[in-house]
């Protein structure tokens, strides 16, 4: 029989049994008539897509378990924190049982059954959550052919053996020891509530003793396994907290201002800097970094050689061109290593931070710093570029954004730091005493620009509707995420690879969804970009990620106001109005 749950049929396992076997040898396209809801027992298999050939784009399939089957505690989705710290460990488990159960099982992509796999970052996803009524889940399956002709018993082996095996592995309470469950949660909980505590305490970021921030490569987050040396906090910096759980936590505080990471080459500095950068996220128990935390709109920021500026006021740092240009107002299709940088942190404190995060390595040079060797052969009615030396306690002074900064070139950046931290060998010592010392005794003679550009509210940058096109050829919308790095928006690809707080594909997803989203209900010539980006992100707090696709047919992760609008900042075809401050 067929009972129904709100307006939907829910059918049974054994219809979903007898419509297979009808459908043997038949053409593809006849998959398309099992789209609906099958009640397997104790979980809901819900058809939600059906694929028009074993070639493309899998088929998408949600499951529900209600509670009384899924079986977690009260505990573990007390608050959104918890909730979210265990459906991580549910979608880890459930891709790693996917890749081990599924099997080829004919042409094309049958057999497939799949997930996006977790990062080490603890996100927000539409692929597994967890709620007091249940758990759901949502997921990829091949249908299975032979040629483009359906195997209707290996669709039976897939739908009614492999996924239930999986979903029973992985998304019950039954399935997990439960201090493992209990750890998930907990961590996540403490972690959010350390990133917002760190304000009052005055801090920018916190760094618990015993981290192990090293990585295992350039494009493996996991800890290194072996070599690596626990972080352990300078007395003079050590905090001591107490967390949520009741766990008592040492580490080092790093106090809002300007601070200084400095340092031998290869000791260190990077590799901490890179941990605070990715302080904006949760991370999973194991990683290392679970108590490393950063203020959540901490930005990284870089030079990005070729990026497209549009209509940024980048006269605080760049003025005075020879060639006229007006800097108030400025774009380009082809920006230098210190126009991109300028624009970069104009777009960050437009859209809003309290804390930018440099490392020297990836800046542009000539934008950092002029010694006075450099100041006396060109003076500074001579070159256009105010460097950041002579602006970074301005934007501490006067708009409260703290930077931290690795630096291990020049010395000029003790005149201006409140706090220096030194890296030998992975170990860090406060030697903020000793810089101010080698300052007073050797004084390093530069002349500091005198104005102060940060005083005044920023000017209004309105983006021009028709400069936003998610549409190619006949189709309205065109969205895809091209990995991590890459995003198509209707006929352009957006550069995403120096947006290096991005870590995952399912963020990437999501932000192209939210831009096709945004020039839909919000980009009418009127509002500014902070405002379009402000109603986007509150639209999602209320509705969930689910409001970018309705249909569910999408994973996608959460996401910052600051990587939404660095997406939105470097596709080429923007066009801003700039109105002035009102």
């Amino acid at each position: 029989m067929a009972a129904r749950i709100g307006t939907e049929t829910l059918r049974t396992a054994e219809e979903l049994r007898r419509r297979l076997a009808r459908l043997d040898g038949r053409g593809y396209k006849a998959y398309k008539s099992l789209q609906g809801a099958y009640d397997l027992g104790d979980f809901v298999l819900h058809l939600v897509h059906v694929q028009g050939d074993p070639f493309a784009t899998p088929s998408r399939v949600h499951v529900w378990i209600p509670q009384r089957h899924a079986g977690f505690p009260e505990w573990s989705c007390r608050s959104e924190a918890r909730a979210v710290g265990v459906a991580h460990l549910l979608a880890r488990t459930f891709t790693e049982k996917a890749r081990r159960i599924s099997r080829p099982r004919g042409s094309g992509h049958s057999g497939l059954i799949e997930m996006d796999r977790p990062g080490q970052e603890v996100l927000p996803r539409t692929a597994v959550r967890l709620t007091a009524e249940g758990v759901e889940a949502r997921f990829a399956v091949g249908l299975p052919a032979h040629g483009r002709r359906i195997a209707a018993d290996e669709a039976r082996a897939l739908l009614l053996e492999d996924v239930p095996r999986i979903v029973r592995e992985s998304l019950r309470f039954a399935a997990y020891d439960p201090e493992t469950v209990r750890t998930f949660a907990e961590v996540n909980e403490d972690a959010t509530w350390l990133r917002a505590q760190l304000p009052a305490w005055g801090l920018v970021a916190f760094v618990a003793d015993g981290a192990c921030l090293p990585r295992r490569s350039g494009v493996d987050e996991r800890p290194l396994e072996t070599g690596a040396v626990p972080f352990a906090s300078p007395p003079s910096l050590r905090r001591e907290v107490v967390l949520p759980s009741g766990r008592r936590l040492t580490g080092m505080g790093i106090p809002a201002g300007v601070t200084l990471i400095v340092g031998g080459g290869y000791h260190g500095k990077s590799t901490l800097l890179r941990a605070l950068e990715r302080g904006v996220y949760n991370h999973e128990p194991g990683d290392g970094r679970e108590f490393v935390v950063t203020v959540p709109d901490a930005v990284k920021v870089r030079a990005e050689d070729g990026r497209s500026v549009a209509g940024v006021d980048l006269s605080p740092f760049i003025r005075n061109l020879p060639s006229g240009i007006d800097t108030r107002t400025f774009s380009t299709a082809n920006a230098s290593g210190s126009t991109s940088q300028a624009a970069a942190i104009q777009e960050a404190l437009e859209v809003g931070t309290s804390l930018l995060l440099i490392d020297e390595d990836t800046a542009a040079t000539n934008f950092m710093v002029r010694d006075r060797r450099m100041q006396r052969l060109v003076p500074g009615a001579q070159e256009p570029i105010t460097p950041f030396i002579d602006r970074v306690r301005q934007l501490y002074e006067t708009r409260g954004v703290s930077t931290i900064l690795v630096v291990g070139s020049s010395g000029d950046f003790f005149d201006v730091a409140d706090t220096v931290i030194k890296l030998h060998e992975y170990r860090v010592e406060d030697v903020t005493e000793a810089a101010r010392e080698i300052a007073r005794q050797l004084p390093s003679e530069r002349m500091p620009a005198p104005d102060n550009p940060f005083q005044g509210p920023p000017v209004r940058r309105v983006p021009d509707p028709t400069s936003v096109s998610p549409q190619k050829g006949k189709r309205a919308t065109y969205v895809r995420a091209r990995g991590r790095e890459m995003l198509q928006l209707g006929m352009a690809v957006i550069d995403l690879r120096a947006v290096e707080q991005l870590v995952h594909v399912a963020q990437t997803r999501a932000i192209g969804q939210a831009l096709a989203y945004a020039r839909r209900r919000y980009m009418d010539g009127r509002r500014t970009l902070p405002e379009i980006i402000a109603a986007v992100l509150a639209d999602i707090e209320r509705q969930g990620l689910d409001v970018l696709d309705p249909g569910g047919l999408l994973d996608l992760a959460g996401f910052r106001a600051q990587e939404l609008a660095a997406a939105l900042n470097r596709l080429r075809t923007l066009r801003v109005r700039v109105e002035p401050p009102t």
